[in-house]
């Protein structure tokens, strides 16, 4: 297939390109590089350009002959989406709309959404399922959620296939292309820990440790990004015009920050101070997913289901490339 990725220079994005380009599908990533990296894309795969330019993208669409989209570029930091909502209004809601009219004026009918599980809020049942109320508590989630809203309207309406991909928390690096996890600033909790593995920090902080959790700091479903990629290629194939999907992206196996921490400890060998600071605003206490929907309806599974083995890919990387792309 001819296949465009929005913020295909992204880190989930990155990968998924690169499972695409090696199963021989014709893969172009189109990115600001405001956040994603040139080096992260396969060779002259690149369309530096961003999603507000509807003439841009509906050009790119026409010209490569796109057949279906996987958007990842949004704006995605939690923390940042309570400080700074304006940005992921912005970028999330109005950049996905301008997308969608580009689409629809170069007649592509078919999306994967890169979508979260911070759509659901503090869920009242753990493991999530699909059916969990989404209730977001932060303006991230929130956008997110509304253009699953958008997404769903637009099928009905102009025949629009998509599949909204509700991801937990993704990590690791890839096992076999020279692509990592390459955020600044950076906020995801492994990549942070390997820092101070590194001698990058002093220390890693632990936002909170009275949570409602068997050690009292938050628990999360981490993911393989090579599994996140795998099921966005699995979602593509599934869909045709007018198909809908909404589906969880998780192990089922929930891992709580001192957790994490001691993963990376045994990984790398290094002591790791922790300190315990204050709670973040917007972090719900638990978020573990129930992706038996997605292994039935995709037939995916992940490969990597414990958080050690994930580290270790990320330990990987972070030791070949101590200052990301740089």
């Amino acid at each position: 297939m001819k296949i465009l990725l929005t913020g295909g220079a992204g880190y989930v994005g990155s990968h998924t390109a690169w499972v695409l380009h090696r199963g021989g599908h014709e893969v172009w990533a189109y990115d600001n590089l405001s956040e994603g990296h040139r080096a992260a894309v396969p060779d002259g795969r690149l369309i530096v350009g961003d999603l507000l330019d509807r003439a841009k993208l509906a050009a790119a669409l026409r010209e490569h002959q796109i057949e279906a989209v996987i958007h990842f570029a949004a704006s995605a930091y939690v923390g940042e989406s309570v400080t700074n909502p304006a940005k992921f209004y912005n970028n999330n809601i109005v950049g996905t709309l301008s997308l969608l009219g580009a689409m629809r004026a170069a007649g592509v009918d078919r999306i994967v959404f890169s979508s979260t599980c911070a759509t659901y809020g503090v869920p009242e049942i753990v493991p999530i399922t699909e059916r969990e109320k989404q209730q977001p508590i932060n303006p991230y989630g929130f956008t997110k959620l509304v253009m699953e809203r958008a997404l769903a309207d637009y099928s009905h309406a102009y025949g629009l296939g998509y599949a909204a991909l509700r991801y937990f928390n993704a990590a690791g690096a890839s096992a076999e292309n020279p692509i990592g996890e390459d955020h600044d600033p950076e906020t995801h909790l492994i990549p942070l820990i390997l820092q101070v593995a590194l001698g990058q920090r002093e220390s890693i902080k632990i936002f909170g440790d009275d949570y409602p959790t068997p050690d009292g700091t938050c628990v999360r479903d981490y993911i393989h990004v090579d599994d996140l990629a795998t099921a966005h290629v699995a979602a593509l194939q599934k869909l045709s015009p007018g198909s809908q999907l909404q589906l969880n992206l998780g192990t089922g196996r929930g891992a709580s920050v001192k957790e994490v921490i001691d993963a990376c400890r045994r990984v790398t060998g290094h002591p790791i101070p922790a300190e315990v600071v204050g709670r973040r605003e917007g972090d719900p206490p638990e978020l573990v997913a129930d992706a038996r929907l997605a292994n039935q309806t995709l037939h995916w599974q992940p490969r990597y289901t414990d958080i050690q083995s994930i580290v270790a890919t990320a330990w990987r990387w972070h030791q070949a490339h101590p200052h990301g792309f740089e």
